[in-house]
């Protein structure tokens, strides 16, 4: 399972207002190859499932995980930060081994 915390749940729900989409997207949570440890988090809003794909709704917002994704991300918690150090989204995933700096990429 992926989780999202109150404040990034409310600040999904905000950005997703302010661009005009509706409740019918979701929050696609996704990780690609790159970055500085090799492995990169991708966040956007999708509208449709695609085959395969791991489904969670928590907080009023649907996660969407393709597969292959999952299984670098299961146990993860997404979270938000607004504060002057390190704004933004941020991953506490138990799969990492570790992480940039930035937070942005990690290993496994």
């Amino acid at each position: 399972m992926i989780t999202i915390s109150e404040k990034a749940a409310a600040h999904v729900q905000h950005l997703r207002q302010k661009a005009g989409l509706d409740d019918a997207f979701g929050l696609r949570v996704s990780v690609n190859g790159g970055g500085c440890s090799g492995l990169t988090y991708h966040l956007d809003f999708d509208n449709e499932n695609q085959p395969g794909d791991q489904v969670f709704e928590e907080k009023g917002v649907r996660l969407l995980v393709n597969l292959k994704s999952y299984l670098y991300l299961a146990g993860t918690e997404l979270d938000f930060s607004d504060g002057l150090q390190g704004k933004g989204f941020h991953f506490a995933n138990p799969n990492a081994s570790r992480s940039c700096g930035c937070g942005e990429s990690f290993a496994v």
